[in-house]
């Protein structure tokens, strides 16, 4: 690929530097940045790296030359973090339509995006210079992963970050819902004094049915335990519960004992419509449902059917099938044929996928996902990449300054290593790892003693590997 080129290229201007000399040089992100506490305590990344002291600040490219594209209103703590290491960046607070973002991207080499923007394999395809993508969300779902990893670009995201923002709007939904408060405030609104405890319910000994035990899901079950909810939950895999929670074999199971019954799983071809007409007809007469997951859990049409017949008597939408790529007066019949008949029922909570919306969130994904790029540009490290094998180094230190740092991507297949060792075995490798996923291979060294030709030399042999997919030197 041409970053390849950029890399080595650049790798040369750096080797002449030293970094007293240079005030762009990149900051260690292990030693300058600390990720703001996450839901389970501390950094995805903190108990697994151990910066030194003395760590040596590798440069893969000429800071001034890295491009950063942002979209979706990344929030500030992340701007910062890639701005303050001489990256070029540039911030968009929009999603961009398909052929703009082609354009945009044919030159960057980091690109930031939330949940809108769209990354396929046909967008994939011109980006030259592309070596990682941050997904500043939970998801990843809106980027092709496997081209991506075919293509040597490595992807990371922010999976737990936003847990307890949107584990709060589910205990609060759940409280809307069982007072009906949102009839009521709209009543009020519109001039009409409607004083009624008919069907209105404490959640206090109600039973909470969580479909997904994961860092979301988890958050919720102890909010709803100290509320005084009953808590069960369905999950593929066997899990531990948290406090007096209990785990049922079966989603009937679940349905058909649960007041409430929230999901949060991830988009995937088994979550698709896995609520629909039976499972309605399977959770118990004036339950609720409340999905913050993804839009394609939930069967919109069964719900509203189900909710006209009386059989739920309530329900909050966060996410669904097709959502505006901006704000403004788009969510229409034209986007969801249903749009209009849903929006014209009782006790119904529509928010405009809000569920991490919060400062505190995003400052956190800030932080979290941009520490991720900046390590992989800066020291190759591919801890919490979603894509490629997680692979790390300790870092070189000051004393180390005549030594390389190799990351090989590659298919997985037999013989490369070989020849890779072949090629390394010409000089002194300090230390190594490798490691595959699927098809795909990733390979980290350090080499001491070298020098610009040193380097030249094994920049142009790796690349003449057939199994290449990606050659990067870190100086």
């Amino acid at each position: 690929m041409a970053a390849s080129a950029r890399d080595f290229d650049s790798v040369q201007e750096a080797s002449s530097l030293s970094v007293s000399q240079n005030p762009n040089l990149s900051t260690s992100p292990t030693a300058s940045f600390q990720s703001a506490p996450s839901s389970h305590g501390g950094s995805a990344f903190g108990s697994r790296t151990i910066p030194l002291a003395n760590t040596k600040h590798l440069k893969p490219f000429a800071t001034e030359d890295i491009k950063v594209l942002l979209l979706e209103n990344v929030n500030q703590t992340g701007r910062d973090i890639l701005t303050k290491q001489g990256y070029q960046v540039e911030f968009l607070k929009s999603s961009l339509p398909e052929d703009q973002l082609i354009e945009k991207i044919r030159d960057v080499h980091v690109i930031g995006i939330r949940s809108k923007t769209k990354l396929s394999a046909r967008i994939l395809k011109e980006a030259r210079n592309l070596i990682v993508i941050g997904c500043f969300c939970i998801g990843t779902n809106q980027v092709d992963l496997q081209y991506a990893a075919e293509h040597g670009i490595a992807v990371f995201n922010s999976p737990f970050s936003n847990s307890r923002s949107v584990a709060e709007l589910v205990i609060a939904e759940i409280i809307v819902l069982a007072r009906q408060l949102g009839d009521r405030s709209n009543e009020m609104h519109n001039g009409t004094w409607n004083k009624v405890s008919n069907k209105c319910w404490e959640i206090r000994g109600k039973t909470l049915g969580i479909i997904g035990y994961g860092h979301i899901g988890a958050q919720l079950s102890v909010l709803a335990e100290a509320m005084g909810m009953s808590v069960i939950f369905y999950d593929v895999v066997n899990l531990m519960a948290l406090g007096t929670a209990q785990q049922v074999p079966t989603l009937e199971g679940l349905l058909s004992r649960a007041d409430f019954v929230t999901c949060h799983v991830p988009e995937l071809p088994e979550t698709k419509n896995m609520i629909g007409q039976q499972q309605f007809e399977q959770m118990k007469t004036g339950s609720y449902l409340i999905n913050a997951s993804r839009g394609s859990v939930v069967d919109i049409p069964a719900l509203i059917h189900a909710m006209r017949s009386g059989k739920i008597a309530g329900a909050a939408l966060d996410v669904y099938p097709n959502e505006p790529a901006g704000n403004g007066d788009y969510f229409n019949s034209d986007l969801n044929t249903w749009g209009a008949d849903l929006r014209s029922l009782k006790n119904l909570i529509l928010t405009p996928h809000i569920g991490g919306s919060t400062e505190e969130a995003q400052r956190a994904i800030g932080v979290e996902v941009a520490e991720a790029l900046v390590r992989y540009v800066n020291e190759g490290t591919t801890l919490g990449a979603v894509n490629l094998p997680e692979v790390a180094l300790r870092s070189l230190t000051m004393d180390e300054s005549n030594h390389a740092r190799v990351v090989f991507i590659h298919q997985n297949v037999p013989g490369v290593l070989r020849k890779v060792n072949e090629i390394l075995g010409d000089h002194n490798v300090d230390k190594q790892m490798t490691d595959s996923r699927g098809d795909v291979a990733y390979l980290m060294a350090d080499i001491s003693d070298v020098d610009n030709s040193t380097i030249k030399d094994l920049y142009e042999r790796l690349e003449s590997l057939g199994s290449r997919i990606m050659t990067r030197i870190l100086y």
